[in-house]
């Protein structure tokens, strides 16, 4: 009788022993709980930010990785420059076979990550950058600490040299585009060393180690950018804008500048003189289609996303816009003038480059205003 009822008592300890592994065993049969990460948020289509205290940099070009590692590594060092100042828009020029729409993805989760406010972006593909191997360069504007442009903003529109025949020498082109923003910066009031940023565009990089050079030492305070707009251009082009530090306040809140010495248009000003306390960025707005309506559509989107911000196209401080083709630019050209205010346009800087992150998209504008609430 004692035999049986040892027999029993290890029985059941072994069960309550194998209890735990077999419960185990079913645990790991059952289905494990899929993980859903959250989706990227995409950056606001406009931000408001202060005049006065607004700072322009250019990442440095890289070609090491591939285009998402160029991007972050851009990224960390604008980041780093801009110390501590929040990145309120970001302007992308992306070259090589990339895609493109991973620029705006990565922003957003780098940011995001960091715990810092999305800033505003443009994503263009252009057809090169001064180095190779390079993928992308980057430029931000941020809103400093402290009020570093007491008297405001100038914003110089692209000053342009040009030639029919595709293959022709730029350093010429650059020459006569250079001479003119000088100009241009003079008629503003500023000194060389007030620009604060020189983009030039180029249709082909001739001798670009010279022209960065004579650039830098000119413009010694400025971040420069350079960039190839196509591969394979209709005409030969070199055409830089610029930014810069007003020495003394305009006497409104937006002014605009056509001086002697440059060329007039009706479609854009020369320079505009900004004063105000507050501008609006946007980002790039997407036009999709070849149609007239297609354009009118955009520029319509455009101005709601102005709206929402208290701005609007009579009190535009700058215009960019992107077309994919001259004949685009034409259309862009036209219907822009149905929203633009026609007696003070913007100043404006439009060239034909090589793609956008969107195949369906023809061309994109982005543009700076003056804020209503800060007049």
């Amino acid at each position: 009788m004692r035999t049986i009822t040892v027999a029993v008592v290890l029985t059941a300890l072994l069960a309550v022993d194998l209890l735990p592994a077999a419960q185990q065993k079913k645990k790991n049969k059952e289905e494990p709980v899929t993980q859903v990460l959250e989706l990227p948020k995409d950056p606001p289509a406009v931000v408001t930010a202060e005049t006065s205290r607004l700072v322009f940099h250019v990442s440095p070009l890289s070609a090491k990785g591939l285009l998402s590692q160029q991007v972050k590594d851009a990224l960390k060092a604008l980041l780093r420059d801009v110390r501590g100042a929040s990145i309120v828009k970001l302007r992308a020029f992306v070259a090589g076979t990339g895609d493109v729409r991973r620029v705006q993805t990565i922003v957003s989760e780098e940011f995001t990550e960091k715990r810092l406010p999305l800033p505003v972006v443009s994503v263009v593909q252009v057809g090169g950058l001064p180095l190779t191997g390079a993928q992308v360069v980057i430029e931000s504007v941020a809103v400093a600490k402290k009020p570093l442009n007491p008297h405001g903003l100038a914003f110089i529109s692209g000053q342009a040299a040009s030639a029919d025949e595709p293959a022709a020498a730029v350093g010429p082109l650059v020459q006569k585009a250079s001479m003119d923003l000088r100009t241009a910066v003079k008629a503003a009031g500023m000194e060389p060393a007030d620009v604060l940023r020189v983009t030039c565009f180029f249709t082909a990089f001739d001798d670009v180690y010279t022209i960065r050079a004579r650039m830098a030492a000119e413009y010694p305070k400025a971040a420069l950018n350079l960039v190839q707009t196509q591969r394979a251009p209709a005409r030969a082009i070199a055409e830089c804008e610029a930014v810069g530090r007003l020495r003394a306040p305009p006497a409104r809140p937006l002014a605009m500048l056509n001086p002697d010495g440059l060329p007039r248009s009706e479609f854009y000003s020369q320079i505009s003189l900004v004063g105000a306390p507050k501008v609006v960025f946007t980002g790039g707005q997407l036009a999709f289609g070849f149609r007239e309506e297609d354009a009118r559509l955009a520029f319509e989107r455009l101005g709601k996303t102005l709206s929402q911000a208290g701005a609007s196209f009579d009190q535009l401080a700058m215009s960019s816009i992107y077309p994919l083709t001259n004949s685009i630019g034409t259309l862009a050209r036209k219907i822009r003038m149905e929203f633009y205010n026609r007696a003070t346009p913007p100043p404006s800087t439009m060239l034909p480059f090589e793609g956008l992150p969107s195949l369906d998209a023809s061309f994109a504008v982005e543009v700076v205003a003056v804020s209503s609430d800060s007049q």
